[in-house]
């Protein structure tokens, strides 16, 4: 069971980072067929949702594929760097713009899973 969960994990990873670099949306493409327009699934607030859940589902995928491993710490920092990293790279990428509220949301989509799973581990 874990090995698969952390194929899954590796999997998603990849395609997260696919769909950050590609320069525009591959999801505008295939739905509205334009690739300068972001489909939403909620409106934003001070972060961008978008970003807070791909985020989310990969560190809670992440985590919980090495939770009772050496390599979790590591795991923690790369989805940290990963959320920045992946956010910065916007400043380069053509059609695609840096932007703070989604740096928010990318950090935050890991800090969420990360701060639940340390209340889950207290109790």
């Amino acid at each position: 069971m874990k090995k698969s969960l952390k194929i899954v994990f590796h999997l998603l990873n990849l395609i997260l980072i696919l769909l950050y670099l590609y320069p525009g949306s591959i999801f505008g493409w295939i739905i509205y067929g334009d690739i300068n327009n972001q489909p939403q699934i909620t409106r934003d607030f001070i972060f961008s949702s978008n970003h807070v859940y791909a985020f989310f589902l990969l560190s809670v995928l992440g985590f919980w594929s090495y939770l009772d491993d050496d390599k979790f710490n590591f795991v923690v920092i790369y989805l940290f760097a990963l959320s920045i990293i992946l956010e910065l790279f916007h400043i380069i990428i053509p059609e695609r713009n840096f932007q703070f509220s989604d740096l928010f949301g990318n950090i935050l989509g890991v800090i969420i899973p990360f701060v639940l799973y340390k209340i889950w581990r207290k109790i």
